[in-house]
């Protein structure tokens, strides 16, 4: 070996060493950073294991979609779901039982949340006067309390998601939560239109005679005025809740070996292709009335074609082609991809509503009067979405050329590895880590809104640094 080649092997030795040292100190301080963040969280935060949106930072102030209450935890993410998920994903990395502890109080405090319909709602409440309002599995039967589970912004699908992985990581020997688990699934499975569909919202389960399969269509006319109907039944897409009944389903049927749960989630791929409309909009609305049109909700959302949650729907085709080679899930999607494309927004953006067969797009004012004119919009709803149309089509394309035998051989997950770009991002993450285990942060409180020095804790920060730090302590 000549002496530049030794040369160079010493000083590559010196820097692998170098890094190896870095990075085994760097590993010893996310593992008690996360120790002392999951502690802070379980000991100060949490109420009966279950968690909210958001706290001051003196934890008297607390509120998840509304301000909420002492006694009262949120499901609907970044709640108690996503929470306990981050939690879990911390056992994972480090096989530390604390974790888990907190995992499962977490999933324990779904259970008592629980509603008899399968679901949750988007809230738990444990004060006693309150729990009567409710029809909770754990409790006696109400008459008339509230049972309506909600599928609307993940809330259930991110509680039966969250459950299940627990129950796998205890081995299914939690009956409660094993038990809730199942039959939050078989509720989802019931829930079921003949057609495919889930609606909003649920309590009961629906008669398959009463609702016949039929093809997307426009309506001959609709009203410009929003008409109030009770839009909680409807075929709905809004928010990607069918979607996330899907990938409920489809991960279910994974963990339990259930085929059940994978043929009701292709089912729902079958309606999604049913609900693509014709020429001269081959795309999709946010909610379709029991005749399968598209049909009013809330009075900010027309009936009209969407581009925000169509983007949804065909990467969840794309998705069901990878899960079964079936052509019939690609098939809608090239009609889909050129007439977006064709009403992409000068800035490159899409409407979240376009007129049926106009396809002019559609917003509203602050008095939610229905507009072509964008200069007076509402705030709190977003009427222009961001385009993910190129990722779509590339996907696609990929896709389509590969041999459909082989998307059947699934290949095991790569181990996360430590790249310069999550090294920074651990790094970041224990600077902002304070003596107490907390993030604490700049933010808004509906309680306190005019508190321009308002310091927040937010669930949503701690879900994504727990994730971060996991992740570097799992990866190789």
């Amino acid at each position: 070996m000549t002496a530049t080649r030794l040369g160079l092997g010493v000083l590559t030795w010196i820097v692998t060493t170098t890094a190896l040292a870095e990075d085994a100190k760097v590993r010893d301080q996310a593992a008690a950073g996360l120790r002392k963040a999951v502690a802070f969280f379980r000991t100060r935060v949490a109420t009966e294991g279950g968690y909210l949106w958001r706290y001051s930072e003196d934890l008297k102030h607390r509120e998840g979609e509304g301000v909420a209450s002492p006694t009262q935890v949120w499901v609907q993410p970044p709640g108690t779901p996503a929470v306990g998920m981050a939690l879990l994903a911390a056992y994972e990395a480090t096989g530390e039982r604390e974790y888990l502890d907190a995992a499962v109080a977490a999933a324990r405090c779904l259970v008592r949340g629980q509603l008899r319909s399968g679901g949750w709602d988007y809230s738990i409440d444990f004060d006693p006067k309150r729990r009567r309002l409710f029809n909770y599995r754990v409790e006696p039967a109400i008459t008339k309390a509230r049972n309506v589970s909600t599928l609307d912004d993940n809330t259930t699908q991110a509680a039966v998601r969250f459950l299940a992985r627990v129950d796998q990581a205890l081995g299914k020997k939690d009956a409660a939560i094993h038990d809730a688990a199942l039959f939050a699934l078989d509720a989802l499975v019931k829930a079921q239109y003949p057609n495919g569909a889930w609606p909003q919202r649920f309590d009961t389960f629906h008669e398959p005679a009463k609702f016949p399969v039929n093809k997307a269509s426009y309506p001959d006319t609709w009203p410009r005025a929003y008409p109030k109907s009770d839009y909680r039944g409807y075929y709905t897409f809004n928010d990607n809740s069918i979607a996330d009944v899907m990938d409920t389903l489809l991960e279910a049927s994974r963990l339990y070996g259930d085929e059940r749960y994978r043929q009701a989630a292709l089912k729902g791929g079958d309606f999604m292709i049913l609900a693509q409309l014709p020429d001269p909009q081959p795309g999709w609305a946010q909610q379709y009335n029991l005749d399968m049109q598209p049909a009013w909700a809330r009075k900010f959302e027309p009936p009209s074609i969407t581009g925000g949650e169509a983007q949804g729907v065909m990467l969840t085709l794309l998705r069901l082609y990878r899960e079964t080679g079936d052509k019939k899930y690609l098939e809608p999607v090239p009609r889909a991809l050129e007439y977006y494309r064709r009403s992409l927004l000068p800035g490159g953006r899409l409407a979240r509503f376009y007129e049926l067969k106009t396809n002019k797009p559609l917003y509203f004012t602050k008095n939610y009067e229905l507009t072509y004119d964008d200069k007076d919009m509402p705030t709190h709803y977003a009427f222009e979405v961001g385009s993910r149309l190129d990722a779509i089509a590339k996907e696609y394309e990929r896709l389509r050329a590969l041999d459909p035998a082989s998307l059947k051989q699934r290949s095991k997950p790569r181990p996360p590895q430590v790249t310069d770009a999550l090294r920074a991002q651990v790094k970041s993450v224990l600077a902002a880590l304070d003596d107490r285990g907390r993030w604490v942060e700049a933010g808004r409180l509906r309680s306190v809104p005019e508190d321009p020095a308002l310091r927040v804790i937010n669930c949503a920060t701690f879900v994504r640094n727990v994730e971060t730090l996991s992740r570097f302590l799992a990866a190789k």
